[in-house]
């Protein structure tokens, strides 16, 4: 096991000593008991730390990754539970990425409305793009 201070930590895992702070309050990670005045925190904490900024890429929030820290602790846990939350943030990426398809095809629209934007804004059909229907003329 090697030994991290709470600066040394930090700097391994690529997060500042606040964050870790932050993870401990969050109850992401355990606060360790000082020892000759120092917060010993070891290669586990490290591991946690990466497994906590793997998932935030991944789009997982705190809360979420708690819940999965928490699965992983529970030896009743089964991989059918990690599966289903997975499954979860997969269909929500899913329906952000078709709003965020909607919203650029309405953009493209509304980019267009005005043409190559040499008129006047009263020529400009802008405010088409913004009706219900979301039709731009």
């Amino acid at each position: 096991m090697k030994p991290y201070t709470i600066g040394r930590l930090a700097r391994a895992s690529g997060i500042g000593v606040e964050t870790v702070r932050f993870y401990e309050r969050k109850g992401l990670i355990t606060r360790p008991a000082a020892r000759q005045g120092y917060r010993i925190y070891s290669d586990d904490d490290a591991g946690r730390i990466r497994f906590i900024k793997r998932a935030q890429e991944l789009g997982f929030t705190l809360r979420e990754i708690k819940g999965l820290l928490e699965l992983d602790a529970d030896p009743r846990a089964a991989c059918a539970d990690v599966t289903r939350r997975t499954d979860a943030k997969l269909d929500g990426i899913s329906r952000k990425i078709r709003d965020l398809q909607k919203m650029k095809r309405a953009l493209m629209k509304l980019s267009a409305a005005c043409g190559d934007g040499r008129d006047a804004v009263t020529q400009c059909r802008i405010s088409d793009c913004f009706k219900p229907d979301g039709e731009c003329s």
